[in-house]
């Protein structure tokens, strides 16, 4: 088979996207040695996260440009068996598309989005799937919202469940402390959350929240860390730690790379999920891998993630925010069991396992077409050179 996929999300800090097709393709050129590959990047250097095997080309930053007409150029001129993209394919596409689609929370939660995203997501995306040959997805939930909104055939959604990096284990705790102090200046006790400031991320619920157990402990000596980049009103976010009351114990770190990330995960002493809406909820197995107990939010598809390794509360409830964390920051042996239900629940999830499965998706597609068309001469054209 000839595979071209749309990663221009690498490189770009596209957090959830960019994670997933890294892995993705990392672990395909690993288990599948006999397709040939093309990615589509954007961002300078991106082409150092491609795997050696892969060819890489370079295509505009500017979605209109991308998709309207350079991916459209390429694809004929290639004629790949497939393509795989997230979320929207190029507006002319001569061959079969596997889209993944993560969640469907632009339809379900327009308001968690500016006005231009939400339309741009729900024209492209629906466009997209009625004109993808398959369609993967992490979880039953967003399957079944899937089928849900769009309608289509139950027989062409895939669940695919996510994976956990292998960087994300469990380190000494000294090493972790010492490389959050030296990375980002943090020397004290510190519940955590990792996640985009954004709305549906639920990031000021979990100030107000830490503000109310810091009222109801007041002996315990933890800070707030928040992990991610400021998006669609981020600076809400920054302005409910301004008004907490605990200011000075609420942090943010802005994006971090993933060896910081691990060393954040390690060194805490909770992690806390507080999302609204999550297709699949990637930071709740990366801190289980990394042995953390963690208190998640109920909502979608984070109860099938976590499969009751976890203190699940209700997202909108602050006192049952309140109670998760202080639950398993006070009881040292809650802690330890969720630590160690935590771990073993991670280990269910991995790249290889998605990447194999993802490639049974493209043989569906492919079907006798990769036969036929496998030697068709590749052209060189906009091809990157790797360093």
């Amino acid at each position: 088979m000839r595979i071209a996929v749309d990663a221009h999300a690498i490189g770009r800090k596209l957090t959830g996207n960019e994670t997933y097709i890294r892995n993705i393709i990392r672990e395909l050129a690993r288990t599948d040695e006999e397709s040939e590959y093309v990615a589509f990047v954007s961002a300078k250097g991106a082409e150092r996260h491609i795997p050696q095997r892969f060819e890489a080309r370079r295509v505009s930053n500017n979605p209109f440009v991308r998709l309207g007409y350079q991916l459209p150029m390429e694809l004929g001129r290639l004629r790949p068996d497939l393509i795989h993209v997230q979320y929207t394919a190029p507006l002319i596409c001569p061959v079969p598309i596997v889209a993944v689609v993560h969640d469907v929370s632009y339809l379900d939660h327009p308001e968690f989005f500016s006005k231009s995203r939400a339309l741009q997501l729900k024209l492209t995306v629906a466009r997209t799937v009625r004109r993808a040959a398959r369609i993967v997805t992490q979880s039953e939930y967003s399957r079944k919202s899937i089928l849900r909104v769009y309608g289509v055939d139950p027989e062409l959604v895939h669940v695919i469940p996510l994976g956990v990096d292998p960087c994300f284990r469990p380190m000494a705790r000294v090493a972790a402390e010492s490389g959050v102090r030296a990375s980002c200046g943090i020397n004290f006790p510190y519940v955590l959350t990792v996640g985009d400031l954004q709305p549906r991320k639920n990031q000021v619920g979990l100030v107000r929240a830490f503000a109310e157990l810091l009222k109801a402990q007041p002996n315990l000596p933890h800070h707030l860390v928040l992990v991610g980049k400021d998006n669609w009103h981020g600076q809400e976010v920054r302005e409910a730690a301004r008004r907490s009351g605990v200011a000075e114990r609420i942090h943010f770190t802005g994006f971090v790379t993933d060896e910081q990330l691990r060393e954040l995960y390690c060194g805490c002493d909770v992690f806390v999920f507080p999302s609204f809406y999550e297709g699949f909820g990637l930071p709740v197995l990366e801190a289980m891998a990394c042995g953390r107990a963690v208190a998640s939010s109920n909502a979608t598809s984070l109860p099938e993630v976590a499969d009751s390794s976890a203190l699940l509360f209700d997202p909108a409830s602050i006192p049952e925010m309140v109670r998760a964390m202080r639950d398993l920051l006070v009881d040292a042996e809650l802690r330890a069991r969720m630590e160690r239900l935590g771990v073993q629940n991670a280990a269910r999830f991995s790249w290889e396992r998605a990447a194999r499965s993802t490639h049974e998706v493209y043989q569906m597609v492919a079907g006798r077409r990769a036969a036929a068309t496998s030697t068709a001469p590749v052209s060189s054209a906009s091809m990157v050179r790797r360093p």
